[in-house]
């Protein structure tokens, strides 16, 4: 049984991942402001654990009194985000440290919180996008949100370069078009090849194993973009 700590478990891709991991025996510490809805035969043996907070304000103490009693962690998945979709030149101030301070200050702050709770060769695995890898397709009104996603990106390979000499790993996946409700905030109406449930499947197995193949590395997870 490992333990697995995910961030914005609440809804898609987050909550498909938890049900199939909890459904494998593993221990679930999940960071949402909202409890995500499960089966009572998943929570029932204490292998869940649900901490209700703003990723946009982490709260140390809080944090580290439910780590404290569940760790070491073996892996962390920072999955959670935002999404803003509107005109580059409409964006205010607000709503630009919004999408950062959930997107990638978070993700910071986290690891950071979260260091000296680690298993000696756990797993980072950090949720970035095909928008957020330079060369690929573009779309407007998602400058905030590709930009933020980039900045993942790049971190994930920084993270790694950092801890080079441990035997942490530090992975991202840059997801394409999953259905989710963040998509349909992004491409209203439009239809991705593939749902969260059927992607948790590669998740859950690339959170436990991918660190045996992977270090530094962001895989592009896309059939489509969008």
């Amino acid at each position: 049984m490992k333990t697995i700590l995910v961030t914005g478990g609440s809804r898609g891709i987050g909550l498909a991942t938890i049900k199939r991991l909890l459904t494998q025996g593993h221990k679930v510490i999940n960071i949402s402001r909202n409890s995500p809805a499960l089966e009572q035969d998943l929570t029932e043996e204490q292998r869940f654990i649900q901490i209700n907070c703003d990723l946009g304000q982490l709260d140390k103490n809080v944090l580290e009194s439910h780590l404290a009693n569940n760790h070491p962690i073996d892996v962390i998945f920072n999955n959670a985000g935002t999404l803003i979709n509107k005109p580059f030149l409409n964006l205010t101030d607000e709503e630009l440290e919004q999408v950062y301070r959930i997107n990638v200050f978070s993700i910071f702050k986290l690891i950071q919180i979260c260091f000296m709770y680690l298993a000696q060769d756990a797993h980072i695995v950090n949720v970035s996008s095909i928008g957020g890898i330079s060369g690929t397709q573009k779309f407007p009104g998602l400058s905030v949100y590709s930009s933020s996603k980039g900045a993942v990106t790049v971190l994930t390979e920084c993270l790694q370069a950092e801890f080079q000499h441990t035997s942490l790993a530090f992975n991202g996946l840059a997801f394409g078009a999953v259905q989710t409700e963040m998509l349909e905030s992004a491409f209203p109406g439009y239809r991705a090849p593939v749902d969260a449930k059927e992607i948790s499947e590669f998740i859950s197995w690339f959170l436990l194993n991918g660190q045996k193949f992977f270090k530094g590395k962001i895989l592009p997870v896309s059939l489509s973009n969008p």
